[in-house]
Parts: C-alpha cells; structure tokens; sequence
C-alpha cells in the first residue's frame, strides 16, 4: 500500500511513544465531527457507530472475538474491576519498570492484603512461582522499550493457573500479539494505534469476565443501548460490553479509521518498517541490534542536542528515548544521527 500522503509529520518527530501522529483519514473523520458538533448538524450516532468499528477492529488486530472486546478510556480505569476481582491476600506480579497505569489499579488494594510485587525485567519469567495470583505487565515497556517474551509468560502464568494482565499500549499497531493465553489486554489506542487520547479498547477472556464485576456500568453497558437511559430497571450485555464505559465519542471517530489503516498496511508491515529504522539508529550509536521500535539509551547531553536540532523525542527515567513509526524516515534517522554525533 503506497502511504504517500497519509501523513504529513514535520521532520524529526521520535516521540510515537508519547503519541502517535493521525493518518489523514483518521484526522479528516475528526474535523468532519468536529464541524458538525459546532453547529448541530447532526445526532451523536453517527459519531458512536466509529466505536463499533473500532471496537471490530481491535478485535482482528489482536486475534480476539469482538464479543469479548469492550471500549474505555483509559488503561488504569479499565483494570479497576479486575483489580477490584482479586481475592483479599492476592499476590501481584509486575516488572519494577511497569508503568502505573498497571500497578497502581492493584496498589490502591493494599488495605484488603494485595500485594504487588516488582522484579527486574530478566527475573520476570523465572519469579512467576506457585503462590503469585496475578501477572501485570506490559507487552512492551515504556521507559526501556524491552520486549516482553510473551510466549514464555503465558507458559508459566497457566502452570501456576495465574491471570495474565498484559498492558498492551506500547506495542498493538507495530508490535505482532494476540490474546492466546492471556485474560486481559488492555491497550490505549493513541500512541502507535494512532488515534485521539480517550479511546481506550480492552480484551476480557471468558474465565474473567466471570470473576469481575462491572462497577462501572451505565448505560452504554446496558443490553438495550437505547432502552436504556431511564429507571431502575438494568439488564447488562451479556458480553464484555457490559464492562464498556460510555465512549468519548470524538476520541473514536479518529480512532475507528486509524485502526482500519493499521489493518490494511499490516501489523508485520509496519514491524518491519520501525525495527529497520531502529536498528540503523541503534547501530549508528554502537548499539546491537533489537527487537524494539523503542531505542533507551543513556547519552549525556543527548536531549539538548535534539532540542538544538528540532528534533522531538523523550526522556524517561533518566534516558534518551526515541521512538520510529511508519511515518518515520531515514531521513529523521539520519538528522537524529547527526545531532548526536559530537557525543558519540
């Protein structure tokens, strides 16, 4: 698929881990809403039929049924009945690297006896032991851009029958992953899905869908979306729509085309494209090689020598961090290599 024009980033944008730049179909949805919005030329349900799409989406993006997919809108309020469907004493597996959003849900639990336990990255997969309750982590790590090995995970997590909780925000549009083995994926959809803040979409399986309770239910959860806006009378989806949140609607008009553009590039596509990317730019700081779009690396002076250079990356938890997505070129490779060059 020829991508010319679908963006349009100003050069030396490294910074997808923070959030992903719109492609133009997803942007052009937006402000065709946006101007109805502002005169009233239209009902909401146009802009809601955007979160089944995306929602369907998801679904095939992550090899899961839709029926088991439901839409938030964010990371760490989509885990709150999960975390809530612990039992008192649970013990809480994560990464000391995990962002937040997926430790703090089980951490606000400490008064009922969770216990959230964090260990190096290369210890995860050999601490996940007989009495550990739950895994919580991300399938790509924000700060380090360390690839979790999924596989390995989800072998050990069933032999002790562990749920498996996987954020999965850092890696569902470049990175190939799919629910087998997992009870929850949970992903925020604007950085490399490349949608508006506030679009949240989550993957329950069966098994967890029983355990929690939907708290957080109203109407959009309701079986009869449209039946549904008055009154005592509550009957719930069956399937893990009963755990949706009522959808930004806005944050999934841009999100809904964002995804189908994901899909019909192809996730391993746009693998390929960011790790060639990385790995140029790795190599051309005498790094090895990676399996990460995500490049960590601690260089003194490296964010002054990008912001002299116009060039926007991050810096996170005292590192250097660039990001390459399928809007990335060589050419912002080559300008970011050339900043650095004084300090290599």
């Amino acid at each position: 698929m020829d991508i010319a024009g679908l963006w349009d980033p100003e050069p030396g944008w490294l910074n997808t881990a923070s959030y992903g730049l719109p492609p133009k179909p997803a942007w052009e949805a937006l402000q065709a809403a946006l101007s109805d919005w502002r005169v009233g030329a239209t009902s909401w349900e146009p802009w809601d039929e955007s979160t089944g799409r995306a929602r369907e989406s998801f679904a095939r993006i992550v090899g899961a049924d839709s029926e088991h997919v439901f839409v938030g809108s964010t990371v760490s309020a989509a885990l709150a009945p999960v975390a809530a469907a612990v039992p008192d004493g649970a013990k809480v597996l994560t990464d000391n690297v995990e962002f937040t959003s997926n430790v703090f849900p089980w951490q606000v639990h400490a008064d009922r006896g969770v216990q959230v336990l964090a260990v190096p990255s290369d210890k995860l997969v050999e601490s996940i032991t007989p009495g550990i309750d739950v895994v919580a982590v991300s399938a790509v790590q924000s700060s380090t851009g360390d690839v979790l090995d999924l596989p390995a995970v989800v072998a050990a997590s069933k032999q002790i029958d562990a749920l498996l909780v996987i954020d999965a925000t850092q890696a569902v549009g470049w990175h190939p992953i799919t629910v087998d083995g997992v009870d929850a994926l949970i992903a925020h959809s604007y950085k490399w899905l490349m949608s508006p803040r506030g679009a949240t979409l989550g993957y329950l399986s069966p098994r967890l869908q029983e355990r929690c309770r939907p708290s957080a239910a109203g109407w959009y959860a309701a079986n009869d979306v449209h039946g549904s806006y008055y009154g005592p009378v509550m009957e719930l989806a069956h399937d893990a729509r009963r755990f949706d949140q009522s959808p930004a609607w806005f944050s999934f008009v841009g999100a809904a085309p964002a995804l189908e553009l994901v899909e019909q590039l192809g996730v391993e596509t746009i693998n390929r494209h960011n790790l060639a990317l990385a790995n140029e730019f790795r190599d051309g700081l005498g790094l090895p090689p990676s399996n990460s779009a995500i490049v960590s690396t601690n260089l003194p002076g490296a964010q002054e020598a990008f912001a002299a250079a116009g060039i926007r990356a991050a810096v996170r938890d005292g590192k250097l961090r660039a990001s390459f997505h399928i809007y990335t070129t060589r050419a912002d490779v080559h300008q970011a290599l050339s900043a650095l060059k004084p300090l290599i």
